[in-house]
């Protein structure tokens, strides 16, 4: 049971219901059938899904609890979700952000995830993130570049760090991608708050409910 939330209010396309995922491990039988698999077993343990070293967080690195955020440049529900939710973690002030890029909606998609994670190397990832995040039309390369370049990302510096540290970059994607898949994730955002999982776009109010009641599933 979700206590108080209201799953009603979920985006109608979001087929999937929000889930509260077993205590004491990443992996449920609520979430589907191929959690049962050894191999997802793997990819949704509690260090690859919420301390992945080589992935960026943001908030309080030092929460009591954990979003997870999977998302793609081009996707218009992230970008319209990004500021309410930045909001959310401001205010609360206890909130640790993971973010999770999952290039799914094309191949500028993947060219947009991989140059932000490219950025990481110059220390650059929330200004690539936030600068491509914040427009409104499709991306394109040379658009991306624009932006970067506007954001103070050092563009010799990042061209670089996409070839030097491509076999880094990719193996992050990929361990992105086997997560939202065995979560049985259908589109972005899609997000883990401590021990749900939310398939779809929230308000403000609704994420600061679920935060509180995954703070007291926390509890139990």
């Amino acid at each position: 049971m979700i206590g108080s939330w209201n799953k009603s209010r979920l985006v109608p396309t979001r087929r999937a219901a929000l889930t509260l995922i077993g205590a004491g491990a990443l992996a449920a039988g609520s979430i589907g059938s191929a959690m049962a698999a050894a191999a997802d077993d793997e990819v949704l343990t509690e260090t690859k899904v919420l301390r992945d070293p080589d992935t960026p967080v943001a908030g309080n690195p030092d929460g009591n609890i954990t979003i997870v955020e999977w998302s793609d440049y081009n996707c218009p529900y992230c970008r319209k979700l990004e500021p309410e939710l930045r909001q959310v973690v401001q205010d609360d002030g206890k909130v640790r952000l993971v973010m999770k890029d999952w290039p799914i909606l094309g191949p500028v998609s993947v060219t947009a995830a991989r140059i932000a994670l490219a950025a990481k190397f110059q220390d650059k990832y929330h200004q690539a993130h936030d600068a491509m995040m914040g427009v409104s039309s499709r991306l394109t390369e040379p658009r991306i570049n624009e932006l970067l370049a506007a954001a103070g990302v050092d563009m010799d510096r990042l061209k670089r760090d996409l070839t030097g540290r491509a076999k880094d970059i990719d193996a992050i994607l990929k361990r992105n991608n086997e997560q939202a898949e065995a979560f049985g994730f259908r589109g972005t955002p899609s997000f883990i708050v401590g021990k749900y999982r939310v398939p779809g776009v929230l308000s403000m109010t609704e994420f600061e409910q679920v935060i509180a009641d995954a703070r007291k599933a926390k509890m139990n």
